[in-house]
């Protein structure tokens, strides 16, 4: 970009916009969405068709922006189902709107971020779903009880009055305010094309959602909790919290002084699926009716560990949790690899592995020999696959596993999951 212009694009006028905005920020912005990838929004444009004009689009939305206006359109509504039941409704904005969003956060992100506490996990730069299981994993060792918090509803139900005063505590960009309303005000337009007006909440799936999430929930519970409960130690990944206290006393005591906040800031605590969880294992022998908790699709409870030297005990460890474990089995059967006798090993390998290394990625973090019977499965599948291809191999599963076993000695590292160890 040259003279503060978008590539390739000439500034028809000298008139000064009401909003100093960059247009190399709105460059940036692009790229990033562009990284991120996407659904269409209400409009039905993809990235591909914003992109055949690019320039003039990128330079449409500086002027509407830098001019005060731009006005948001609906975001689409689309409905996830939630492994535990229900759905999920998740806004997906247009690609426009997705831009103009991250140029709001490349602005605010660096005057908040400094401001966040050490123990906020989501969706900060530098910071990860593993270090906040690492940290949570440590402090299950030190105390013996967790709260395990879950708030009703939160994306769904955050007032925007007090999103809007946490932004403009941190900014006296005058755009930067009016958008954020206005985001927050946009309707949701659902699948038959009516729209869902909204005075509360941020949809998730929003490029802004998860910071203004973070700066709500940074002055709602983390400094709130440094200010009131400054012994009390937490892992917060955007509204997925969990709290360790020493006693049960204790944790009824903060679980209660949370709730009294929560509905202070116009939120409510489930207290059906809140949980106050004892972190039992081989030395901390109470009798307690919840002893295990899932964060961040790991699963906390008791498990038969062994040393470096051998010996065994039982420990407070994370692990991937059955939900999850249950439902990649699930993504594995609607691979039907035996229908993919076309292919050959290696470009089975070659389509199978990034999947399979996503998961050994996240899920192999802490206690990678929870994951041994999924990746059986995929060794019986990729029998399967054999079984199908060659029909000399189609005379039970024996003749399969051998010649799965052979491959594996020729080429272990072919599978991702060849190179941990999990061959057939």
């Amino acid at each position: 970009m040259v003279g503060g212009q978008l590539p390739g694009q000439e500034e028809p006028t000298n008139k000064p916009k009401p909003f100093a905005i960059s247009k190399r920020i709105v460059w940036d912005a692009y790229r990033h969405v562009r990284a991120n990838k996407g659904a269409p929004g209400v409009d039905g444009e993809s990235l591909a068709e914003f992109e055949k004009d690019l320039k003039g689009n990128l330079y449409k939305l500086w002027n509407r922006m830098s001019s005060g206006s731009y006005f948001p359109p609906p975001v689409r509504a689309v409905e996830i189902p939630k492994a535990s039941g229900g759905v999920r409704v998740l806004g997906v904005p247009t690609v426009a709107d997705r831009i103009a969003q991250t140029v709001a956060c490349m602005y605010l992100e660096p005057e908040v971020e400094p401001i966040f506490h050490p123990d906020s996990y989501g969706y900060r730069p530098g910071r990860s779903a593993a270090q906040a299981l690492g940290r949570c994993r440590e402090r299950c060792w030190k105390a013996n009880w967790v709260i395990d918090l879950d708030i009703k509803a939160f994306f769904d139900t955050i007032p925007h009055h007090l999103i809007l005063k946490a932004v403009a505590k941190h900014t006296d960009l005058k755009w930067l305010l009016l958008y954020v309303g206005r985001w927050l005000k946009a309707p949701l337009q659902r699948e038959d094309g009516s729209l869902w007006a909204r005075d509360r909440g941020s949809p998730q799936g929003s490029a802004i959602s998860p910071l203004l999430a973070n700066l709500f929930l940074h002055y709602c519970f983390d400094a709130w909790m440094v200010r009131e409960l400054p012994t009390v130690r937490f892992e917060r990944y955007a509204d997925d919290i969990v709290v360790h206290c020493v006693s049960q006393a204790q944790a009824e005591y903060v679980k209660e002084r949370i709730a009294r906040r929560l509905k202070e800031c116009g939120l409510d605590l489930n207290r059906e699926k809140t949980q106050l969880v004892y972190c039992k294992d081989g030395h901390r022998t109470q009798e307690h009716p919840c002893t295990k908790f899932e964060f961040l699709s790991y699963e906390f409870r008791v498990r038969r560990l062994r040393t470096r030297k051998g010996t065994c005990f039982d420990g407070f460890n994370p692990a991937v949790s059955p939900r999850v474990m249950k439902r990649l089995r699930g993504e594995i059967r609607g691979w039907r690899l035996s229908r993919w006798t076309s292919l050959s090993l290696p470009q089975l390998a070659r389509w199978i592995n990034p999947q399979a290394r996503g998961w050994l990625n996240y899920y192999g973090a802490f206690t990678k020999s929870a994951m041994q019977p999924l990746f059986r499965s995929l060794n019986r599948h990729l029998a399967g696959w054999a079984r199908h291809k060659y029909k000399r191999l189609n005379q039970g599963w024996a003749p399969a596993r051998r010649f799965l076993r052979r491959v594996a000695r020729q080429s272990p590292g072919l599978f991702a999951h060849w190179r941990w160890g999990w061959q057939p």
